[in-house]
């Protein structure tokens, strides 16, 4: 049975001979992959732990695949046990409902008593995001540092991102976020990728609700568009434009997207309608595309220019 873009075979009574008997396709991964990383944004460690269970006992995933998950949920009930109690089914918990100002209390208690406990725990945050390769360990990593007493934090922070230069445009925002969170105040210069990019810090979005109203006006637009012609594009679409706008953050890109008109909202909107087509289907009508979103042969220059965006962001190696 084809269930979600997940094959289950023939299962017996037992649900985690159940899980086992689940095959799970590339895009069912990358859907469950976008969701664990959504739970741990949030901060939802009973969820993902629940989810790394299930996942574990599937089957479709290369060994490399199975190797981090391990050692996510390793690390997960190391660092958080108190999270470690439940199944994925029993995720709804009444911690999941506390006010975010609790739960940031939560952590900051949470922090401080493993500082208290290990005096290398500061060394050992910063070592783990700023290990390669980039896995969730790096965001949790980035997340912690964001409650950490020690006031030079923020200048290790911003040597790390002024001297290495390999480090991924996700990255590099999520930094700018742990800074911000730490209550940082200033401008902060780097390098993003070939492009030198003056960011303050205090104006760095925490949440997607907090980017300038032009951004959410190209999702909106892709999402009337797509409800007619192609309704499940929308749910990818909005995932790539989160990525993406996060990884070019501070970029002229992103200063043309913020300031743009209604012209420069449906180029932008088309491209990236156009991008995720191609990329599920294999193929898209451009043509079909321009038209739908208004792009005439005006624009139709900085329309490619945002293709060839859009798609280099795709192409590159995001972190997982």
């Amino acid at each position: 049975m084809n269930v979600g873009g997940a094959v289950i075979t023939d299962s017996t009574n037992s649900h985690t001979d159940n899980n086992r008997n689940v095959v799970l396709f590339p895009k069912t991964l990358d859907y469950y992959q976008v969701e664990l990383t959504n739970m741990l944004e949030t901060e939802r460690y009973h969820e993902a732990m629940g989810l790394l269970e299930f996942l574990l006992q599937c089957q479709g995933q290369d060994q490399r695949q199975l190797e981090e998950w391990e050692s996510l949920l390793g690390w997960l009930r190391t660092t958080f046990p108190e999270s470690s109690h439940g199944h994925f089914e029993d995720s709804d918990s009444a911690e999941d409902e506390e006010p975010a100002a609790n739960n940031e209390q939560i952590m900051r208690e949470r922090i401080r008593l493993k500082q208290s406990e290990d005096r290398l725990y500061e060394e050992k945050l910063l070592k783990t995001a700023m290990e390669r390769p980039v896995s969730e360990r790096t965001l949790l990593a980035l997340e912690q540092l964001s409650y950490l007493d020690q006031p030079d934090i923020e200048q290790r922070l911003i040597d790390w991102l002024q001297e290495d230069h390999q480090i991924h445009p996700l990255i590099q925002f999520r930094i700018l976020q742990t800074l911000r969170r730490r209550g940082y105040r200033g401008t902060v210069s780097f390098m993003h990728q070939h492009e030198r990019v003056d960011i303050e810090v205090e104006t760095v979005p925490l949440d997607p609700t907090e980017f300038p109203l032009t951004i959410i006006q190209i999702l909106e637009r892709v999402s009337d568009k797509a409800e007619i012609s192609a309704p499940n594009l929308f749910y990818f679409a909005q995932e790539l434009w989160t990525q993406f706008i996060m990884s070019i953050y501070g970029t002229q890109n992103y200063i043309w997207i913020t300031r743009g008109d209604d012209a420069e909202i449906d180029i932008w909107a088309a491209a990236l309608h156009h991008t995720v087509a191609e990329t599920l289907e294999g193929s898209s009508n451009e043509e079909e595309t321009r038209i739908m979103y208004g792009v005439t042969d005006s624009i139709r220059f900085r329309y490619e220019q945002a293709c060839r965006a859009i798609q280099q962001f795709v192409s590159s190696q995001m972190p997982r």
